[in-house]
């Protein structure tokens, strides 16, 4: 029997942990080990933010999930993890062996990089942050609005878009919700009690998309009468501005930022990371120097972006390389990501995205509709009911067709 562990209970995570569950017991032992209770759900963090919405509804709660399947779950803090004797050490000076290592243990959002973002900065980047960022947005009584992505450092072993940003359709969100939620909820009049301005540290905003998402979305901000800064580099956020890498400042009541990401300090010390800490892996997700680890999701130098499809593009091809090795009849996916998000814009509102073009592809999608709201909001509903477990092949499919009708 093999020992199997799955170091981050994430998308990835996750989504491997439902992929070889039916060898529990007959090939393997799986443990699921991760730092937090609950896994989050984090495409329903915005509707926490700017709705209002439950937390418990983008929570899942690891133990029950994960014994109930005949695994084992591990609340603790991994600390090393020595690949040459296949053993993590926890920070309670305890350890534990495997046979193979799933690492899923997702990006840093570091948001102590900006100068100033604990006192004046908000996010939506996880369950504090979504909060926090609620408690604010229902006392603001209007001024000036500043949102984007900070910029992010990737390292150089594997052959990956260099993008500027993790991921930047948060963004999207951010200011065509609180556009929405300052409007029809606080009855406030845009350009007159509030205004919102949009930087990126890019040339392009929105550069791991095509011209169609991006003309489609760049028109939605043209008649809401934001402005889009290109360029920009966040290094501090204060009580009234936000400040720039090249020395500009903006009037700002409220900065909400994506910020940097890195790779956790854990993966940096233990020297499986590039030299930034990202998982180096070829393209069935088997690491490039310890073929008894995989990873998948944001923690993998391939994953660009950031972004919870791509996360499970790679989670399917590294369980299926696992069940391969396993004996296992199965067929490796091939490695063709594609950025694919459903952005909610307020209200009935939503655009879903579908784009290849940063990987040479020809799919450059945006479907502006109630139809795509409606497509979000079914898909975080299965997501949480179903234990992030993700919706059957067969449902995919169909909505491959559906979207297909649009092209």
């Amino acid at each position: 029997m093999k020992k199997v562990i799955i170091l981050g209970a994430g998308f990835a995570g996750l989504h491997i942990f439902y992929k070889i569950r039916h060898l529990i017991g007959k090939k393997i032992d799986v443990t699921v080990i991760d730092v937090r209770s609950h896994s989050l759900l984090k495409p329903s963090l915005p509707e926490v933010a700017f709705e209002g919405a439950p937390i418990s509804h983008s929570l899942v709660e690891l133990q029950h999930t994960i014994e109930g399947r005949g695994a084992t779950f591990i609340q603790k803090e991994v600390t090393h993890i020595d690949a040459p004797s296949n053993t993590l050490l926890f920070s309670d000076k305890e350890s534990i062996t495997y046979d193979y290592l799933f690492i899923t243990v997702g990006a840093v959002k570091d948001y102590d990089a900006i100068k100033g973002f604990d006192a004046f900065g908000y996010s939506v980047c996880d369950d504090i942050q979504a909060q926090r960022l609620w408690e604010r947005v229902k006392t603001f009584d209007g001024g000036k609005i500043v949102t984007g992505a900070a910029k992010s450092t990737w390292g150089s072993r594997v052959d990956a878009p260099p993008l500027l940003a993790p991921c930047e359709g948060p963004i999207g969100e951010i200011m065509f919700m609180l556009d929405y939620y300052l409007q029809k909820e606080k009855h406030l009049q845009r350009l007159k009690d509030f205004k919102i301005d949009v930087f990126t540290p890019g040339e392009i905003f929105f550069e791991d998309v095509g011209d169609t998402p991006r003309n489609a979305i760049g028109k939605v901000m043209n008649d809401s009468g934001m402005d889009l800064h290109n360029n920009k580099v966040v290094t501090e956020i204060g009580k009234d501005f936000i400040a720039f890498e090249d020395g500009t400042k903006m009037d700002c009541d409220l900065a909400i930022i994506i910020p940097p990401y890195k790779a956790p300090q854990f993966l940096i010390d233990s020297n499986v990371g590039d030299e930034k800490g990202f998982i180096p892996t070829d393209t069935t997700m088997r690491h490039l120097d310890y073929e008894n680890i995989f990873s998948a999701g944001d923690i993998t130098a391939l994953a660009q972006p950031k972004l919870g499809h791509i996360a499970i593009i790679q989670g399917a091809i590294a369980a299926a390389t696992f069940l391969q090795e396993l004996g296992e009849d199965v067929v490796i996916p091939k490695h063709e990501l594609e950025v694919f998000c459903i952005m909610n814009m307020g209200g009935h509102d939503a655009t879903l995205i579908e784009s290849n073009v940063l990987y040479d592809g020809e799919i450059d999608l945006a479907i502006h509709s109630p139809l795509s709201k409606m497509m979000k909001w079914g898909f975080d509903n299965y997501l949480y009911y179903n234990k992030g477990h993700m919706p059957p092949d067969f449902a995919l499919k169909a909505t491959d067709k559906i979207i297909g009708m649009f092209n």
